[in-house]
């Protein structure tokens, strides 16, 4: 089968999240699938298993080297950006994207490198956390967190535990506990830790991000759409910006050595949310997977 490997949340090649799609030629098992993602290694990969449906969309699925997964956001970009380029080059309406959530759109920006725009499920919120279990997973102090702020789980299809801090020092200074971290997954909620703070390295940025997935390692992600999504519920749905519509530029992937920025563009309006989030898409390489 076919695959192009593409880097996703990128102002440019060998930044970003790497992704690679893959386009089957016949029937794979599930099993055989999981092992690829395993080979590849990357936080995920994506498989189009189809043609464009009756429905208008295409079945895709999404791997980490641990699981299938039912939603994430660079996978869905990246997967948009190689159907739009080899299946609808003059297409104009957005590529509807058939996952484990639902349908989702992704849009395409005007220009020669446009920028992707997904348009997320509404958010789900859950209980707050007590900030000395999530100082402790961080290795950071209690005092570093923003006190007015809950610490709370979101999800818009992949939970998150969105975690304010109060200062770009603190969030470098993030390194995951791993025992901590394994037992707050078993005990209070298997999601993923976002720690954002106000403070950015450009000053042409909004927030400082950085995710810490709930899988084998406990590895830090370079940009995940998914999180960011639900960091946009979250500020909207406590006012941290004072405002019912939000656009920000996101930066990520520091800590790693791939820079990568995000955009959001999101509002609430009667209970209701409109989450999306945008970014670049780069090829960087295809082949034949043998």
């Amino acid at each position: 089968m076919r695959f192009y490997m593409v880097d996703v949340f990128a102002e440019r090649k060998y930044q970003g999240n790497q992704l690679a799609v893959l386009l089957p030629d016949g029937e794979l098992e599930t099993s055989e699938m999981q092992l690829i993602a395993k080979e590849f290694d990357y936080s995920e990969i994506t498989f189009i298993m189809s043609d464009k449906l009756a429905d208008g969309g295409y079945n895709v699925r999404i791997f980490t080297p641990d699981a299938e997964i039912p939603f994430a956001g660079h996978p869905s970009l990246g997967t948009a950006y190689v159907i739009r380029h080899l299946h609808e080059k003059e297409g104009k309406e957005p590529i509807l994207l058939n996952l484990g959530v639902g349908q989702i759109p992704v849009s395409f920006a005007e220009g020669e490198n446009p920028v992707l725009w997904m348009t997320q499920k509404q958010p789900v919120f859950g209980e707050s956390v007590d900030p000395s279990v999530i100082a402790d997973i961080l290795q950071i102090g209690v005092e570093e967190i923003a006190a007015d702020l809950p610490i709370r789980v979101a999800s818009t299809g992949l939970p998150s535990v969105i975690v304010p801090v109060k200062t770009l020092d603190a969030v470098k200074r993030c390194a995951i506990h791993h025992q901590r971290f394994g037992q707050f997954l078993k005990e209070t909620a298997d999601a993923n830790l976002l720690v954002f703070t106000q403070e950015t390295v450009h000053e042409a940025n909004d927030l400082h991000v950085r995710v810490f997935v709930n899988e084998t390692g406990y590895y830090e992600d370079p940009a995940t759409g998914s999180a960011n999504g639900n960091l946009a519920g979250y500020l909207l749905e406590h006012e941290v910006l004072g405002a019912s519509g939000i656009q920000l530029r996101v930066e990520q992937g520091y800590s790693v050595g791939r820079d990568s920025l995000l955009l959001i563009d999101a509002s609430k309006k009667n209970g209701e949310f409109e989450i999306k989030i945008g970014g670049k898409v780069f090829l960087v390489a295809k082949g034949e997977w043998m």
